[in-house]
């Protein structure tokens, strides 16, 4: 007897970790920070590889030193116009996507503080609300990462090179379900060395 739709288990969004910038502000690059006993970039890949599928790494500047420290089977794209921003990145990784995503999570490698159950609790809710787009909120704050779905994630490759991300979200904002979350990680923005140290003197080793 086959299963109902209604007990079939969600579909698990994509994901995109984007790790193509040139961290001129931390002076070395984030996404081989040290990390609970990892790196920035190898603790989000195991943090989404089983919540996400597939799980996309987009490199960029100093990407085939980068590609070395990642663990084998690892999807990657390179992004051979990084300095062009965050969208070019994003546009890169999104065209990786297989045609059948409707939906992915998405964060910068250097928001690498966020929680599991954080992880967990917004993809429950990107299925439960019905809205296009989820974003997490700590103290009022939106931070990330966020999931969309294929509506915006279409929005978002047609944009032009001058153009944000932000201005999709922000035109879907009566759409947007905000995510109240007790996790302070969403906003762990690591762009200056004082950053990171902030970040390691108060992290706490569990996911």
């Amino acid at each position: 007897m086959k299963a109902s739709a209604a007990s079939a288990p969600a579909r698990k969004p994509a994901g995109i970790i984007l790790a193509a910038g040139t961290s001129s502000r931390m002076g070395r690059d984030k996404a081989l920070l040290p990390f609970r006993g990892s790196t920035f970039l190898n603790h989000l890949i195991a943090l989404l590889s089983s919540k996400t599928d597939p799980l996309i790494v987009v490199l960029g500047h100093n990407a085939g030193t980068i590609r070395k420290t990642l663990p084998a089977g690892t999807r990657i794209v390179v992004n051979q116009c990084y300095e062009l921003g965050m969208l070019s990145s994003l546009q890169t990784g999104l065209r990786a996507l297989p045609v059948e995503a409707n939906s992915a999570l998405f964060t910068p490698v250097d928001h690498p503080a966020v929680r599991g159950e954080t992880i967990d609790s917004l993809i429950a809710a990107f299925h439960r609300s019905g809205q296009p787009l989820v974003i997490p909120r700590y103290e009022g704050r939106r931070g990330h990462p966020a999931i969309l779905s294929r509506e915006i994630l279409d929005a978002i490759l047609d944009l032009s090179p001058g153009a944000s991300a932000k201005d999709v979200i922000r035109s879907h904002r009566h759409h947007t379900f905000f995510l109240d979350t007790a996790d302070p990680g969403i906003l762990s923005d690591i762009d200056l060395p004082a950053d990171y140290q902030a970040l390691i003197a108060r992290d706490e080793p569990a996911l």
